[in-house]
């Protein structure tokens, strides 16, 4: 009876269905890189101080981050449908408020409503399409249109941004959701089925609670050692974080309807899926940090003309997640992941081929290289995840998944930054001009944004010294962090070769 459900062949209404499931996911990634280009009006504009910035910029992270599992084992209860339409509600509304921000703290809470509204899109669409596509052909083509749209609203974002914040004030970024939300709730009810687990019991406060605390915890640390280096706020963040996370694992253990099934874990595939996944992310989001920086700080690119050489590699994810379906048809999906695996190496190699004085061509193939192996990895690990867990715990499923990545991003973002933190300092502490004051030379050993900066103050004849020194610093930074993915990538491409060699398209995992 479950295999004939699992090869269920999908109705037209389901294929419309999955084009609205789309629309949200466009927007929510579309938001995350938004926002970047509209700093310096709306900082203009609302005068916050550097606190307040930080605050605007990361709010909304933080709270997608800390809301997916709440938000995922929710859906399971009261119905995934009605959680994407409370969500699009709540996101439509939360948008309009940001835009009308008239203060700093008005935009801050605009922007943490926004995330936790936000939280809801990941696992409610990706969970509806685990019931929606039974067939494991299709499921894995639904999914790579579900990876597809987050590819294409990164990509979108610079772009619509700079178009609009050319014409229009600030705000205007946001209300680029409204529309969108709203036709999500005129076809939402006309086009998704609901789903929910019949058997779930009553939510469980304590443990949403100790999962937020977890996860807020540990990505703050996380993302404040990225931001200013290791400090003891961000070891007894991180540290806290993993305290409250044992207690959670041991609360799930004792009750009788947990919040989170632990027994999805014991499955082999879903595991090794989850870590490749989460590895994935690490390596590409620690690279991509260095990515934006390097087209504006090195190649002297304005942020629009960035988000337009960013589109190449944007694309090329786009292309690698359409294709997931064809060559999964063909192979394993172990030797699948495994080679987009390889290729993220391979492209990571060619970033570690970096001139000092930097190289757009070796860049963007590097990028587009990379970008390739990413898009069937996460179709693919996304694709096992599902296959392997019950129909009603996907929203679940869904949650602890796109948790993962967040916590893989962040983490690349920490540590690879961190590492190339270092190696730009060593680099100019040991060859820093003596002609420069002790201020200058402070701010261009700190970071290479300090190294311009400091450049703008002196005359031409020791200026151009200084930047060729900072940029060539800054690339070296990049080489040696894209050798360290390289190692990476290929120890993981090894251990997805061995560990999901049993593995079958389509079928529950062990």
């Amino acid at each position: 009876m479950n295999d004939a459900r699992e090869r269920e062949r999908a109705t037209r209404r389901d294929w419309i269905g999955l084009c609205v499931l789309a629309l949200p996911c466009f927007l929510y990634a579309m938001d995350l890189t938004v926002l970047n280009l509209a700093v310096p009006k709306l900082s203009a504009d609302l005068k916050p101080t550097a606190t307040q910035l930080l605050w605007i910029v990361d709010i909304y992270g933080f709270l997608v981050a800390g809301m997916l599992i709440p938000m995922g084992t929710l859906g399971d209860r009261i119905g995934r449908r009605r959680l994407l339409l409370i969500g699009a509600m709540a996101f439509g509304a939360a948008s309009i408020f940001a835009a009308i921000a008239t203060n700093p703290a008005m935009l801050i809470v605009a922007r943490a409503l926004l995330g936790i509204a936000g939280a809801t899109i990941a696992p409610s669409t990706l969970s509806l399409i685990r019931n929606m596509f039974h067939d494991p052909a299709e499921r894995t083509f639904a999914l790579s249109v579900w990876g597809t749209s987050y590819a294409a609203g990164g990509a979108a974002g610079p772009v619509l941004g700079g178009v609009l914040l050319e014409y229009f004030w600030w705000g205007s970024v946001f209300l680029l959701a409204v529309p969108v939300m709203a036709l999500l709730l005129v076809a939402g009810p006309r086009l998704l089925p609901e789903y929910r687990d019949p058997t779930a019991g009553r939510p469980d406060l304590v443990s949403a609670a100790l999962s937020l605390t977890a996860v807020l915890a540990t990505i703050y640390g996380l993302k404040s050692i990225a931001e200013g280096g290791a400090s003891l706020l961000a070891f007894l963040c991180i540290t806290t974080g993993a305290v409250v996370a044992t207690v959670f694992v041991r609360r799930q253990r004792r009750l009788v309807d947990p919040f989170i099934d632990l027994k999805l874990f014991a499955s082999r595939t879903f595991s090794t899926a989850l870590a490749v996944n989460v590895l994935g992310c690490f390596i590409v989001f620690g690279t991509f940090f260095y990515i934006g920086q390097f087209l504006q700080l090195v190649l002297g690119f304005s942020p629009f003309q960035a988000g337009l050489w960013s589109l190449p590699s944007a694309l090329s994810v786009t292309l690698g997640s359409m294709l997931a379906p064809l060559v999964v048809a063909w192979f394993r999906p172990a030797l699948v992941i495994s080679g987009g695996l390889l290729l993220i190496a391979v492209g990571l190699a060619i970033l570690a081929l970096m001139p000092p004085e930097g190289s757009l061509v070796l860049l963007v193939s590097g990028a587009v290289v990379l970008s390739i192996g990413l898009g069937p990895i996460f179709v693919l690990t996304t694709d096992l995840l599902l296959a392997s867990s019950p129909p009603e715990r996907a929203g679940a499923a869904s949650s602890i998944s796109e948790t993962g990545a967040e916590f893989g991003g962040v983490l690349g973002i920490a540590l690879l930054g961190s590492i190339g933190v270092a190696i730009y300092r060593s680099t100019m502490s040991l060859a820093l001009p003596a002609s420069l004051s002790a201020e200058a030379a402070a701010a261009a050993r700190d970071t290479l944004g300090g190294a311009l900066a400091a450049a703008a103050n002196l005359p031409s004849a020791e200026a151009e010294p200084l930047l060729s020194l900072a940029r060539g610093a800054f690339s070296q930074s990049l080489a040696v962090t894209s050798l360290v993915g390289v190692v990476i990538a290929l120890v993981s491409a090894a251990c997805a070769f061995v560990l999901l060699r049993h593995a079958r398209h389509g079928a529950h995992g062990d």
